[in-house]
């Protein structure tokens, strides 16, 4: 019978350790660090006198050290354990986010952002297993709480920024940075180490995962999504050109709709129709929502970027289960592979958009990223044999290998 995890007993989400806890807030702080500067992107253009592309250099930087380090972080945490991994991580963002609060240039901010990036991968890498490994009772509650912390963290990022970057900017780095901060502390304090992996993790051996046919499809279909996931999320706030506070409520009310439709709506329509089919369905509605944002009036640009976070939702919660289930590595390792292939494409997408507005017009990098959703659907559609097994016959949230229950991160 699979486990309830709003059940009130034992392994219920509301009743888990401190430990469990404390790691799930610092979690939401850091997905938070995603969107936060969404809504103060053309503030910051404006306050370091820089162009669109030139600000969305903060994305990319982020995201292209996040994909590098997808190949050290379990090298780390299978050495040191998770609790000290864990601690790196957030002492990093505490100080690189400190540090982007004072820059005076976008090139030192965006520097700084490549030091959040690091961080920020050691951190996010490292949490699930943290908190399903000091989680009591099933795994069910634990899973569900992490992915609510991601959910949580997306909405609220934008809000943050909104309103700290209200009165300046540069607030939102400062605020993330005091946050995080007390997330080590509370780490600190509750969380105990976390018994280490019996062998130790190599840099190659996410590279290696990448070897089997479903993962490395997986992972190529997770690249092209992720271009049209990130172009909405960097580019987008430039064409709705809006107000912090505006621009803020667009962007959680979207975070919304990703956590409620990864955590509630997309386990579902999984049961019901089968993985590979909401996937295949959900990037082509996604690339629709994106033509129509593209081209609508600023009315139906608002609607489409919030409606898209519903496409996104399902999106990721698919894509991660496929990614650790379709192969036989193990789940660390299965993880740290797709993600180290999908994030390029999440560091490629904010810089490419604005560049490819400037070479044609503002219309060029919604058909561009409409058409990297497609070609991702059209990739899981051709890798289906490979896909199938794996995405059709296990239950949604889980994949059983060898006995063995792994989760999505």
């Amino acid at each position: 019978m699979t486990e309830d995890p709003f059940d009130q007993g034992a392994g219920s989400i509301l009743r888990q350790p401190k430990a469990v806890w404390a790691t799930a807030g610092a979690s939401v702080v850091a997905f938070m660090g995603i969107g936060l500067v969404d809504p103060i992107l053309p503030s910051i253009a404006k306050g370091l006198e820089a162009t669109p592309s030139q600000v969305s250099l903060l994305f990319t930087s982020y995201f292209l050290i996040t994909a590098v380090a997808m190949l050290v972080t379990g090298f780390v945490s299978s050495r040191v354990g998770g609790r000290k991994t864990l601690l790196l991580g957030l002492a990093l963002v505490v100080v690189f986010a400190g540090l982007s609060g004072t820059s005076s240039s976008v090139g030192e901010l965006v520097g700084f952002r490549a030091g959040w990036g690091l961080g920020n991968a050691l951190f996010v890498s490292t949490a699930l297993a943290v908190i399903v490994g000091a989680a009591a009772g099933g795994s069910a509650a634990a899973i569900l709480l992490y992915e609510s912390a991601l959910g949580l963290g997306m909405a609220c990022g934008p809000l943050l920024g909104a309103v700290l970057g209200d009165a300046s900017w540069r607030y939102p780095f400062f605020g993330t940075a005091a946050l995080m901060a007390v997330g080590f502390v509370c780490i600190t304090a509750f969380l105990k180490e976390q018994p280490r992996p019996a062998r130790k993790t190599s840099l190659l051996d996410p590279v290696k995962a990448l070897g089997h046919g479903g993962l490395a499809s997986v992972a190529a279909s997770a690249f092209f999504y992720n271009y049209a996931f990130f172009t909405i999320l960097a580019f987008t706030p430039f064409v709705l050109n809006m107000t912090p506070y505006k621009s803020g409520a667009v962007f959680f009310a979207w975070g919304l709709l990703l956590a409620v439709f990864s955590v509630l709506v997309a386990p579902r329509l999984q049961e019901r129709f089968g993985s590979l089919k909401v996937l295949g369905a959900s990037l082509v509605l996604l690339a629709a929502d994106l033509l129509v944002l593209g081209y609508g009036d600023h009315t139906a640009a608002i609607v489409c970027t919030i409606v898209s976070g519903a496409f996104i939702g399902m999106n990721n919660t698919v894509y991660t289960e496929l990614a650790l289930g379709v192969s036989d590595a193990p789940r660390p390792v299965a993880s740290a592979g797709y993600n180290f292939v999908r994030w390029f494409a999440a560091a490629a997408a904010p810089y490419l958009a604005p560049k490819i507005e400037e070479w044609s017009d503002i219309h060029i990098p919604f058909v561009v990223a409409a058409a990297a959703a497609v070609i991702g659907a059209v990739v899981v559609w051709l890798r289906r044999s490979a896909l199938t097994h794996e995405a059709e016959e296990l239950a949604p949230g889980h994949a059983t290998k060898d006995g063995v229950t792994v989760f999505a991160d």
